[in-house]
This record gives C-alpha cells, structure tokens and sequence, in this order.
C-alpha cells in the first residue's frame, strides 16, 4: 500500500465516522418521536456504510481498465434510468421534485451513479481521441452528452447537481486537452439559458432573494439559511457539546441531509467544521497526485472527475450551509444521510485508490525491468 492510498483510505474512514455520529446526534430525538427507535437512521445509514464498503473493494479490485470498455453502456443505462426516474409509475415524488427511482420497493436517485458513469465516459472518450480535440467534431460528441445528461437532470428538477456536472466536466475537457476558447465560447452561450432556469422559475428566483437577503422573509423563504446559521453562530469555536444541539429540534429543515454541516458546527464549533474542510482539502490534493501518477491517460482523467465532483460537492454544501452560495439541495459527500449518494461516493474512492494501486504496480513494473 502506497502513501497516497493509505492516507486517502484514512480520510475516508475519518469523514464515515463523522458522518455516521452526527446523523446519530442530528435525528435521535426525531427518530424516537416519530419511530420509536432512536438508532432507526443510524442504523440505516451504517447499512449503507457496509454496501459502500462492499462497492469500495469491488471497485478498488477489478481491474479499472474494463470500465474503459463498457463505458457506453453504462451511460446508456445511466441516461436510460434519468428518463425512467421522470415517470409517475417509476419515480418518486418528494420536496417538489422527482428524483427517486421505485423498483421493486427499492428506492435510489439515478443521478448519483449517473456522476460515476459520465465521469467514466468522458475519460475514455478524452484519451481515445486526442488527436481530434482541436477540432468542433471532437468537442462535440462529448458535449452534447453533457447537455443531455444535465438536461434530463433539470427536469427533475435538480438544477443544483446539473450544474455540478457541467462544472465536473468542464474541468475533465480543460485537463484532457481541450481549446479553452471552444470551453468559454460554450460557457458563455449558456449564460441566456442558465439566467432562465435561475429567474424565470418562481422557486428558483425566491432562492436567490433569500441568498441575497434572507431577513426581507425570514418566516418564509429565508427561514432555512437563517437558521443554518444560527446554528453555525451559536457553536461558535468549541461548540456547545456532541447532541446538545438546539437547532435540529425542528427548527433547521434537512438538519440530517443538506445542512448536518451547520448541526456539526453548532455541537463541534469551529474546530470540528475547520477540521472537515482540511479533510476535504487533503482529500482533494491527494486525488489530484493519484491522478498525477496513474499509469495512463485514462486513469488520470478518471481520478480528475473523482476527485472533482467529491471537492465541488462539499464546497458547494459547506458554501451553502454558510450563506456563501444559494440553496441548491446537494448533500455533503460521506457524512449527509442517505444510501444512493454514500455507496456511490464509495464506490468512486474505490476507483481512485485502484489507480493509485495500478500506478504503484506500474512503477513496480519499470523497477524490474531497469533492474534487469
């Protein structure tokens, strides 16, 4: 096991943990209330620590180039499970918006193993084709898929974690070899739309009032940030101590899911948010020198998209949970409850350290032969 694995395993474990003690604090009360089991989302979340678990080694096992080869169809499946999820028969209903997928009594959100299967393919695509991205004909394929995935995912909708993969993949183009005048000259002709879906949709604009000011409705569409951040104003350095929360008695809507970054900073203080930031930023710097060492291109486009949509996902969250940036409904990777985005998050750790296990192997490799 080399450094980067090791430290990037740890990292995990570290950020599980917290997860799984601040659901525990955050919906112990509720859960005994309205459940009669105070453990009752614990429980279900540490199920799902074991199906990530088993998802890490699977992914961390198999040999990472085979991905490489069912790319496509795996975002076929991907794109066919977002117009599934749009169905009344199929999807489930729940906040306003359609993201949850019924199958057999079986709930998950597609779109969080659509991130994996997109990240897949446009590594794949960006080292196949090397020679063609200077030309539109090679900017093009890749794009449009990108349209038609963060499409299918606005119509949920979910315009939060579109714009997240437009930005992952945005940053895969730039670092596979892209013109960055055909990446601003796209940005930029999106603008006209980007300002539709954002002021031209009724919950869409009360978002951005209350961002910008959220005391002008303070009962109503601010209600969720001001709380958010008396919650984080209250805990101040130290925090006012594990499970003594005041804010997750009902007050702070999805204290367990979007803003259990706030309930963490009003029980564990500054220390305990600053903490998981660093964690974070360590997790972002070590992905980014697996990526550096992968043994060929399409590992390290691969371990990029990884590491990029796990680091934009918690900034975006601890921005939101802060005031820094508009509501947008995105969990915090490994620590906000629920199954479809933890198994798959861990599923991509999987996948970033078997490129850091190939590389060592690969290094392995050359050492012989030199020494031969």
């Amino acid at each position: 096991m080399n450094r980067e694995t090791y430290l990037i395993s740890i990292i995990t474990l570290i950020l599980i943990g917290c997860g799984l003690i601040s659901i525990y604090s955050t919906t112990a009360i509720f859960a005994e209330q309205s459940m009669g089991d105070p453990f009752f989302f614990f429980r279900r979340q540490l199920l799902w620590v074991v199906v990530g678990s088993l998802a890490l080694f699977a992914a961390m096992r198999i040999k990472y180039d085979l991905l490489r080869k069912i790319n496509k169809p795996l975002l076929v499946l991907g794109v066919f499970l977002l117009v599934l999820v749009l169905f009344p028969q199929f999807g489930r209903e729940a906040g306003g918006a359609r993201r949850w997928l019924l199958l057999g009594g079986f709930s998950f959100q597609p779109v969080e193993i659509v991130k994996l299967f997109l990240i897949v393919y446009l590594a794949r695509y960006l080292a196949d084709k090397q020679k063609c991205l200077g030309k539109l004909h090679g900017f093009l394929p890749p794009v449009l898929v990108i349209m038609l995935v963060g499409g299918l995912v606005i119509f949920q909708p979910n315009l939060g974690t579109a714009l997240l993969l437009v930005m992952v993949s945005f940053i895969m183009l730039f670092v596979g070899g892209v013109k960055i005048s055909y990446l601003v000259g796209t940005a930029i002709s999106f603008i006209p739309v980007l300002y539709f879906l954002v002021f031209d949709i009724a919950f869409r604009r009360r978002r951005i009032l209350a961002f910008l000011d959220p005391w002008s409705d303070p009962s109503g569409v601010g209600y969720q940030i001001i709380q958010s951040l008396l919650a984080l104003g209250s805990g101040g350095l130290w925090g006012v101590g594990l499970g003594r929360s005041q804010q997750k008695l009902f007050f702070l809507p999805a204290s367990h899911t979007d803003f259990i970054f706030s309930i963490i900073g009003e029980e564990i203080g500054l220390i305990g948010t600053g903490a998981i930031m660093v964690l974070f930023i360590l997790f972002i710097w070590i992905g980014i020198k697996i990526a550096w060492s992968a043994p060929d291109l399409f590992g390290y486009l691969l371990s990029i998209g990884i590491t990029m949509i796990i680091g934009l996902q918690a900034a975006i969250n601890i921005g939101v949970a802060t005031g820094s940036l508009p509501t947008m409904g995105i969990s915090l990777p490994f620590i906000s409850f629920g199954g479809s985005s933890l198994v798959t998050t861990m599923a991509g750790v999987g996948l970033l350290l078997n490129v850091s296990r190939s590389s060592t192997s690969a290094q392995n490799q050359k050492l012989k032969i030199k020494t031969c």
